[in-house]
C-alpha cells in the first residue's frame, strides 16, 4: 500500500471517483470525435478560438458568417457545393460539441476539482507530477487537434491521416493515463519483472498500436472499401499491398494496405490474448479475451455493413473498453511480488 496521510485516505473515494468521471468524459469525447469524422464534420469550424470558440452562433448573422467562412475551403467547393445552411448546422454542431467537450474536460472537469482537492490536502505528493503530465498532454492535444484541422483547410478536402491517427492515439493515451492514476491511488506497483507482467504490458501496448492503426483506417476512409471477410479483395493476402513507392508509404497512405494491417494486428491480438488467458487462467486475462472477441465481432460486422455511423462508434468505443481491461490486468499483475522467472 502507498503511504497516505489520514486526510488523503479520507479523500480517496472522491479523488478516485473524480478521475473515473474524467476518464468517462474522455471516452465520450473520443466517441463524439468518431462521429465528427464519420459525418464529415471536422472542417466545419475553420478557426481556432480556444476561449470565445466555446460560444456557439447566437444569431442568424453569426450562422451566415461561419457558413461563408466554410465556403472558402476546398471541402465545400469539391465535396459539399450547394450545401444549405441547415446542412451546415448539422456538421457544425458535431465539431463544436467535440471541441466543447475537450475544453470542458481540461478547463473544468479536471482542473477545478484538482484545485479543490489539492486545497483540501487530498492530492498526494506522488500524484502531483502525474496530474501535471496529464494537463500537459491535454494542452498538446488541443494544439494537435487544431493542427490537424488546419491540414485540411488549404489544399485538401479532409485532414491528414497522420495527424488524425496522432490525435486519436493521444486521446487514447490521456484516457489510459487518467485510469492508470486512478487505479494506483492506494497501490504499490513495480516495473515488469516476470514474463506474465511483461506480456500484460505488451497486450496493453498492442491495443494502443491497434487504435493508432484504426486512426489511419479512419483517416483514409479505408473501412468503406474491401467490405468482405475473411477474404479481402478476393484473397487472404490481396494484391496491391505495395504499389506505392517508396514502400513505407503503403503502410500509411495505401487504403488497401492500411486496412489489411488493421486486420493483421487484430489477429495478432486475438492470438496473444488467447495464449495469455490459457497460460494465466486468471479472471483478468479471461475478461481481456472476451472483450477482444466481442470487439473483433463488432469490427467484422461494421466492415461488412460498410461502416454505418452507429456501429462505427460502437467499434471505436469497444477499442477503449479493451484497453480498460488490458490496463486493469496490467495494474493487477504489477501489484504482485516481482519474483523473477525461473531460468
Amino acid at each position: 500500500m502507498k503511504t497516505l496521510s489520514r486526510t488523503q485516505r479520507k479523500g480517496l473515494p472522491s479523488v478516485r471517483g473524480w478521475l473515473y468521471i474524467a476518464a468517462f468524459l474522455v471516452f465520450c469525447t473520443v466517441i463524439v470525435g468518431g462521429a465528427t469524422r464519420l459525418t464529415g464534420s471536422g472542417l466545419s469550424i475553420t478557426e481556432w478560438n480556444p476561449l470565445m470558440g466555446a460560444i456557439p452562433p447566437l444569431t442568424a448573422a453569426d450562422w451566415q458568417t461561419l457558413f461563408e467562412k466554410y465556403k472558402l475551403i476546398p471541402e465545400y467547393s469539391r465535396v459539399n457545393a450547394g450545401m444549405t445552411l441547415e446542412e451546415f448546422k448539422f456538421i457544425f454542431w458535431w465539431e463544436w460539441s467535440h471541441r466543447l467537450l475537450g475544453r470542458f474536460i481540461f478547463g473544468v472537469a479536471l482542473f477545478v476539482p484538482f484545485v479543490i482537492f489539492a486545497a483540501l490536502g487530498w492530492i498526494s505528493r506522488a500524484m502531483w507530477p502525474r496530474m501535471i503530465g496529464i494537463f500537459i498532454l491535454g494542452g498538446l492535444q488541443g494544439a494537435l487537434g487544431w493542427y490537424m484541422v488546419a491540414s485540411g483547410l488549404a489544399d485538401r478536402v479532409d485532414v491528414s491521416q497522420y495527424l488524425l491517427s496522432a490525435h486519436l492515439t493521444l486521446a487514447t493515451l490521456i484516457f489510459a493515463a487518467i485510469l492508470w492514476v486512478a487505479f494506483g491511488l492506494d497501490a504499490r506497483r513495480h516495473r515488469p519483472a516476470t514474463s506474465r507482467q511483461r506480456w500484460a504490458l505488451y497486450i496493453a501496448a498492442l491495443v494502443v498500436l491497434q487504435v493508432a492503426a484504426g486512426g489511419f483506417v479512419a483517416g483514409l476512409d479505408a473501412g468503406m472499401g474491401y467490405n468482405t471477410w475473411p477474404l479481402m479483395d478476393g484473397s487472404l493476402v490481396p494484391g496491391g499491398l505495395f504499389v506505392m513507392s517508396p514502400a513505407w508509404r503503403n503502410l500509411f497512405e495505401n487504403a488497401l494496405t492500411v486496412q489489411f494491417n488493421h486486420r493483421l494486428i487484430a489477429y495478432l491480438i486475438v492470438v496473444v490474448t488467447l495464449a495469455y488467458a490459457y497460460l494465466q487462467r486468471s479472471r483478468e486475462a479471461l475478461i481481456i479475451l472476451l472483450a477482444v472477441a466481442l470487439q473483433v465481432a463488432i469490427g467484422i460486422y461494421t466492415l461488412l455493413a460498410q461502416v454505418p455511423l452507429g456501429w462505427g462508434l460502437v467499434h471505436q468505443g469497444g477499442a477503449l473498453i479493451v484497453l480498460v481491461a488490458a490496463l486493469w490486468n496490467l495494474h493487477t499483475v504489477l501489484r504482485q511480488s516481482p519474483v523473477p522467472d525461473r531460468q
